[in-house]
């Protein structure tokens, strides 16, 4: 397929002989659909060139020869230089790459790359809450994008599975565990022990060196604290499992924190023989005010226990040797902004600098309710099942009042309601905060995922109305002129461009908003062509421009972790 960015590209890379990367880099698509399908913005050279930026783009204007076969016209509005492409040629682009290609956008420019994305990654023990939510979400999404694009992607879920909260629960479990059945609603039950042995030890600092001394028991192989950590950990992934299976989120490896636990003392050693390890106050540490971080990393503790930055350190050697990532994708919220600071300066005495280079915290703003900020501590939380299972119920509600004759009606309530959560979740750039609010989750009208599943389930009624899809060497492109068709069209064959910036940005959220942009402009193309009923070039045109929609949009909503129904 013709690439009529990189066309532009090396155009204006000609006339002002700057490199052809810094020149894509600045190439826009302009809001405004009268100011062309490019924009080249001169600005950024008016200070080198000593012009003013319409001189500057006027000059370049005239030293590009125009291939009218791709390029319509080009003209200079401002400071910018506004290029239309050929409309024929891109819907023959477009809808031959669709008749040739099932899964339209999918690429082979990851191939020879492996990408790790770590997410999800919960604490066992504790309720699956909607803290958890983005990073699952954000990671599932990341992992399937890099996917489809070629890369060799390993998916980790980075179990919270050791530390001092395990000394926690395996001294309440000693307390009260005679007070409790874990065979049945184990994990609220667990929790509650969790809350309970945390105001007990903010009493009694016995209490807490207790703890203290049953996690070291636990990293020292003891029988019974194993056992009882093994306890934990079965009927946790039990739960975990079935939240999972819901949102339909897959991991390659479920190495936790405790996988790590025997591969420390290398750690350990190669710091200790690189002279980076002193000790402060009993413990062990490695000074990084030579890099700008004030606080030091601690890699163990004044007792001999690690820490989690030293499970951390060992993951990252283990996934150098195992996996030879050319990128780790790190998907935690942004209160570990400074621990993955400190671990990533760390790294660099332990693996080769290109794993360090390779190494990325996909960083996230926190969820909170509208009360404020969630602890498990407290035990104020909004657990995933119950969002989902609320969700669902709306979703059912309303479809029932909305069409009561509808088959299967728990099954689309399920995909419609896991879809509304979904988009909810993606649709907010990765660095803001978000206030859960269940009315904002539930609203099926608007900029929602429910609206994407609408406007797909709309292009499949489209669909089943036509006895035979017509085939692409029947399609009359000139019937696709209209400004409707164009704009969809323009749409269509930005995708792969939209999937290539969400993995340079790590965002899903630039696809979220392409698939409400795909949704509105065949909204608009649906409301102003009848479709059905026209003569038949012309009606074979829509109908296939239809088709192209509906596919994009099945394949777009699965890349964010959607499945579209047929009906609604």
């Amino acid at each position: 397929m013709i690439q009529f960015k990189k066309e532009i590209t090396k155009e204006i890379s000609k006339a002002t002989e700057i490199e052809q990367n810094e020149i894509e880099g600045y190439i826009e698509i302009p809001k405004d659909q009268n100011n062309g399908d490019y924009a080249f913005p001169c600005f950024r050279l008016a200070k080198t060139l000593k012009k003013a930026p319409q001189a500057i783009a006027e000059e370049i204007k005239e030293k590009i020869e125009i291939d009218n076969n791709i390029i319509e016209k080009i003209e200079v509005l401002g400071g910018y230089i506004n290029f239309y492409i050929n409309k024929k040629l891109l819907a023959k682009e477009v809808l031959e790459e669709l008749a040739n290609k099932e899964e339209y956008g999918k690429s082979e420019i990851g191939k020879g790359k492996n990408i790790i994305v770590e997410y999800s990654s919960p604490n066992i023990a504790k309720p699956f809450h909607i803290g958890h939510l983005r990073t699952t979400l954000i990671g599932n999404s990341l992992y399937r994008i890099y996917k489809y694009l070629g890369y060799n992607t390993t998916g980790i879920n980075h179990l919270g599975d050791y530390g001092t909260q395990f000394g926690k629960m395996i001294e309440a479990y000693k307390m009260w565990g005679q007070e409790y059945d874990l065979t049945v609603d184990p994990i609220n039950k667990l929790m509650d022990m969790y809350v309970r042995i945390n105001d007990l030890c903010k009493e009694d600092e016995n209490v807490l060196e207790r703890c203290r001394e049953n996690f070291r028991l636990l990293e020292a192989g003891d029988k019974y604290c194993t056992d009882l950590w093994n306890k934990f950990k079965d009927v946790s992934m039990i739960e975990f499992d079935k939240i999972y299976d819901i949102l339909n989120v897959k991991f390659d490896s479920y190495n936790g924190e405790a996988f790590y636990s025997d591969k420390i003392d290398e750690v350990i050693q190669i710091l200790e023989e690189k002279g980076v390890l002193v000790e402060s106050e009993g413990a062990k540490i490695v000074d990084l005010t030579d890099v700008g971080i004030k606080t030091p990393c601690i890699v163990q503790k004044a007792n001999g226990s690690s820490i989690y930055a030293t499970r951390d350190l060992a993951a990252i050697m283990y996934r150098a040797k195992t996996y030879d990532f050319d990128k780790c994708l790190y998907v935690v919220a942004y209160e570990q902004n400074l621990h993955f600071k400190q671990i990533f300066a760390v790294a660099k005495y332990l693996v080769d600098e290109k794993y360090v280079k390779g190494l990325e915290h996909v960083s996230y703003g926190m969820v909170a309710l509208p009360s404020g900020k969630m602890s498990t501590r407290l035990g104020n939380v909004v657990k995933i099942e119950d969002l989902i299972n609320g969700t669902i119920e709306k979703a059912e509600e309303i479809i029932a009042e909305k069409n009561p004759d509808l088959e299967e009606k728990e099954e689309v309530a399920k995909k419609v309601g896991i879809g509304a959560i979904v988009y909810n979740t993606l649709s907010t750039a990765n660095i803001k905060d978000q206030i859960f609010d269940w009315n904002t989750a539930l609203n099926f009208q608007g900029e929602t995922g429910p609206y994407i599943q609408y406007t797909y389930v709309r292009t499949q009624s489209v669909l089943s109305k036509v006895e035979e899809m017509p085939k692409f060497e029947d399609i009359n492109i000139e019937k696709l002129q209209d400004e409707y068709s164009i704009n969809v069209l323009k749409t269509i064959y930005n995708f792969e461009d939209i999937l290539t910036q969400v993995t340079n940005k790590e965002e899903p959220s630039i696809l979220a908003r392409y698939l409400i942009d795909l949704a509105k402009a065949y909204s608009n193309f649906y409301n102003e062509n009848k479709i059905i009923g026209e003569e038949k070039e012309l009606q074979d045109a829509r109908i296939y421009l239809t088709n192209a929609v509906g596919k994009l949009l099945k394949i777009g909503g699965y890349l964010l972790g959607m499945e579209m129904p047929n009906k609604m």
